[in-house]
């Protein structure tokens, strides 16, 4: 196999990922519609990821010194718990469409973040125009509420909230990428994930309804998340990272909330309108324009739990 078709085979392949990923609010919705919470969802998705981790990484139990294990316990609380129970709770309240653009607003927080606290990252024209442009657009998207009727502002509040929580990840997955391997790196922040949501269930105990998992349409979404979006396309996309570079990889990114957008349509029939197609259009544009002139070694690190 010549260099031009191993090329188009690993773009395919992130391709197919990325669209996977973009499924995966809409597989949210509708467990939580059959009565999960976004605790219970969130506990076992991390816990069919950790043991699956476990057949390809389970060498390594623990990180070279405390500072970096508290920064992986960090990284699980904010990447992990505090991200997905926003998102969660989020997708059982506001169109998951919505969810899906304004959580993708994520990177230009992580490049402001950065600048913020590293001062390292420039603020360029390019930099300011789009974050402008994708905040508009979120802006878009949440007041395409008061056409459909179906929204609660508390939702895309929320989906901020993750999008800021998926930033600080990011930061912090810089801190620990060049002294550990992805896989190790991935299963520690899957551990603490699991970890740090089980104070939640003293709150809200974590109930097992036999009857319920029992039906097709809860585990097999429940098996989709964990194990397929979860496990299967992190090795794909670390592959595609590895084949393709940092920055060519990261680029299909912008394809998640299209797909979120169509396949909501589809399958749980959420209407899609003028103002959301023109705030989608608008986020991946501007979200597109400020992250191409930035730094690119911020970008591909924040994409390894969704």
């Amino acid at each position: 196999m010549n260099a031009t078709k191993s090329k188009l085979i690993f773009h395919l392949l992130a391709i197919i990922t990325v669209a996977i990923w973009g499924t995966t609010f809409v597989s949210t919705k509708i467990l939580i519609q059959h009565g999960l919470s976004p605790s219970e969802i969130f506990f076992y998705r991390f816990t069919l990821a950790y043991v699956c981790m476990w057949s390809i990484s389970y060498k390594k139990l623990f990180a070279n010194n405390i500072k970096d294990e508290l920064l992986f316990l960090l990284a699980g609380l904010c990447g992990g718990t505090i991200y997905f129970i926003t998102e969660n709770t989020a997708l059982g309240i506001t169109l998951a469409s919505n969810v899906s653009l304004i959580v993708c607003t994520s990177p230009i927080l992580t490049t402001f973040l950065s600048y913020l606290f590293k001062r390292k990252e420039p603020f360029t024209r390019h930099l300011l125009y789009g974050s402008f442009m994708a905040l508009i657009g979120v802006g878009f998207v949440v007041f395409n509420g008061s056409f459909i009727l179906k929204i609660n502002p508390l939702g895309d509040i929320l989906s901020l909230t993750a999008a800021l929580m998926w930033a600080f990840y990011c930061l912090i997955l810089k801190q620990l990428d060049s002294r550990y391997s992805t896989l190790f790196i991935t299963r520690k922040v899957f551990f603490y994930g699991i970890l740090t949501i089980l104070p939640v269930f003293l709150f809200r105990p974590l109930h097992w309804n036999h009857s319920l998992m029992l039906q097709p349409l809860v585990w097999g979404n429940l098996l989709f998340l964990g194990i397929v979006a979860s496990m299967i396309c992190f090795i794909a996309w670390n592959a595609c990272v590895k084949e393709l570079g940092a920055v060519q990889s990261t680029n299909y990114i912008y394809i998640i909330p299209l797909v979120t957008l169509l396949t909501s349509s589809i399958i749980i029939d959420e209407k899609i309108t003028l103002v959301a197609i023109a705030g989608c259009a608008l986020i991946l544009c501007g979200v597109y324009l400020a992250e191409r002139k930035t730094n690119p070694t911020f970008e591909t690190k924040s994409q390894t739990t969704i």
